[in-house]
């Protein structure tokens, strides 16, 4: 291995994050015969298949497996001493990589614009999936950081809450319960939900939330995203347990409305995670610091503007 290049290695971690020799081929802005080059001289240094092809798949050999985590501890080392080095002349500089669910969608690239204002010198690259993919992301140690509404148990990672995450349960504007105060968590047994896919931190939590009260949970659909679901109840097909923060967006909300239900909203947390063992980068640092200091006055921001949530004035009545 000592003859290997590290331009072989980063086109190999390119081929095997990919699966694809076009997409490492594209994401290096070379060919797709030099990707095939490159590989078969690494290969050869080796001195063991790296990738077998099934059919069209590629897959990645045990000693590809191996090679692959070799390379992104290569990598990421590098990573690091760039970032030192930068910290050390007083300039943050450097790239920070983040995967969040698709619901953090609706405030983090807003906390991220405010980060690269005041470093304008970091590259940020984020990636919003659901939660099983971040979660084996994470467990590839793919990224710096990850954004969950629910912290894995079975995963051995260290995770810090940074900002509030209210549930809450939301209808059309001219469902039966608009007008009701007060509705106790009984009544929901007769309304029929529409949820994300089995799995996210909200279908979980809600779950949770009936199992508690000894209610039964009547699921009308399962939906891929949470734009769909509050187009589908807006169009009268059921009710939704959804984060405040995919209304913090909204111009206008008013085909929906915001129930008062008794125990609602559920107070979670939203959550930075990663690998316990991980060296987090100067950078990834940074974003850390930064969304201590500024996550909380920006969520009370946002959540004060959704109309019908007046955010901790409801919970405050109830006390």
């Amino acid at each position: 291995m000592k003859n290997a290049s590290l331009r072989q290695l980063q086109v190999f971690e390119a081929v095997a994050r990919h699966l694809s020799f076009t997409r490492a081929a594209e994401e290096l802005y070379t060919t797709q015969p030099t990707v095939s080059i490159q590989l078969k001289q690494l290969t050869d240094i080796v001195g063991q298949p790296l990738l077998e092809q099934v059919g069209k798949k590629i897959y990645l050999t045990d000693t590809g497996r191996e090679l692959l985590k070799v390379c992104r501890e290569i990598f990421d080392g590098l990573d690091r001493f760039g970032m030192l080095v930068s910290d050390m002349k007083g300039v943050k500089a450097g790239k920070l990589r983040l995967t969040i669910i698709t619901t953090a969608k609706y405030f983090v690239p807003r906390l991220l614009g405010l980060f690269c204002q005041r470093y304008p010198g970091i590259d940020v690259s984020l990636k919003v999936t659901n939660r099983e993919r971040v979660l084996q992301r994470m467990a590839d140690n793919v990224d710096d950081l990850y954004v969950l509404g629910q912290p894995p148990e079975h995963m051995d990672v260290e995770f810090e809450s940074f900002l509030e995450n209210p549930l809450v349960v939301l209808a059309e504007r001219n469902h039966p319960l608009a007008a009701k105060k007060h509705i106790p968590p009984q009544r929901l047994e007769e309304e029929q939900f529409l949820m994300r896919e089995p799995g996210s931190g909200t279908r979980l939590a809600t779950e949770q939330f009936f199992r508690e009260h000894g209610l039964k949970l009547k699921v009308r659909m399962d939906l891929g995203s949470n734009e769909a679901i509050k187009q589908a109840v807006a169009g009268g097909l059921g009710i939704a347990v959804l984060s405040a923060h995919t209304l913090a967006l909204e111009r206008s909300i008013d085909d929906l409305i915001i129930l008062d239900v008794d125990g609602f909203p559920i107070r979670r947390q939203w959550y930075l995670a990663y690998p316990r063992d991980k060296q987090l980068s100067v950078v990834a640092q940074a974003f850390l610091e930064f969304l201590h200091a500024e996550s909380k006055l920006l969520g009370e921001k946002y959540l004060r503007g959704i109309t019908g949530f007046p955010a901790q004035d409801r919970a405050a009545k109830k006390k």
